[in-house]
């Protein structure tokens, strides 16, 4: 993975200007839209035309079309969404695409096979109807550990660690599916990656057993599972290395 603090080269940002892209997304897709247009605030050079469109084959020329898909903990209304949408004609056309699940669609009680089985079915299908088509694969956000250390919420950080960490286990079981299974192959954006590695290289996680379970860091977050500015910019930075780079 790049440095979070990478900057884009005029080669790499022309790439991102002379290609058509569709993100699906909900609140955490919301927040990295945002950290690209934070990051053009901050670079002359980066101009990106961000347009949102459930109909993304309408859009003339080239430009990073993004639009809210499916519903919230319902991980099947996002494949089902994101497939009705390049039916409508962008499959066709070809281009860039890719959806995300959001955090808030992994619990304690998801069978994380069968989410990314309906996941990998999914896209199967949506290759055999679309060659030209290039999708990307998202890996799924983290939320961050109780950041409270006070006596106060001891209570409260005990029944965390026994019960809380669950969902960031099935998130981390989903995302190691999908880099098994599409690492080397096809390009993947790892936003997992970026909100658990802190800007010493260093990652945030916990011990289960004897396997780590990234966590969301807390210095990219305000809330445990939304990127506040500095999170989004990183995973922003991100994705546009992956963009430019196809």
């Amino acid at each position: 993975m790049a440095r979070k603090g990478a900057v884009l080269s005029d080669q790499q940002i022309h790439s991102l200007s002379t290609k058509k892209i569709f993100f699906g997304h909900q609140s955490v897709g919301d927040n990295i839209v945002q950290g690209i247009r934070d990051l053009m605030a901050a670079d002359p050079r980066l101009k990106i035309n961000i347009v949102t469109s459930a109909n993304p084959q309408s859009v003339p020329g080239f430009a990073f079309v993004e639009a809210h898909v499916g519903v919230n903990r319902n991980p099947q209304s996002k494949d089902e969404a994101f497939a009705a949408i390049l039916d409508k004609g962008l499959g066709e056309q070809g281009g860039i695409a890719f959806y995300k699940y959001c955090y808030i669609d992994f619990s304690s009680f998801t069978d994380v096979q069968q989410v990314f089985d309906n996941y990998r079915n999914g896209i199967a299908n949506l290759r055999q109807k679309y060659p030209s088509l290039t999708i990307v694969h998202s890996t799924v956000p983290l939320t961050a550990e109780d950041p409270s250390g006070t006596m106060k919420d001891w209570i409260k950080t005990i029944l965390r660690k026994i019960s809380g960490r669950d969902p960031n286990v099935k998130r981390n079981q989903f995302n190691q599916l999908l880099r098994q299974a599409y690492g080397g192959k096809d390009p993947i954006f790892d936003i997992a990656e970026v909100e658990s590695t802190h800007s010493d290289g260093s990652r945030s996680y916990f011990m289960r057993g004897f396997q780590q379970i990234y966590t969301l860091a807390p210095e990219f977050t305000n809330d445990g599972g939304h990127l506040n500015e500095i999170g989004r910019r990183a995973a922003a930075q991100q994705l546009l290395l992956v963009l430019a780079n196809l």
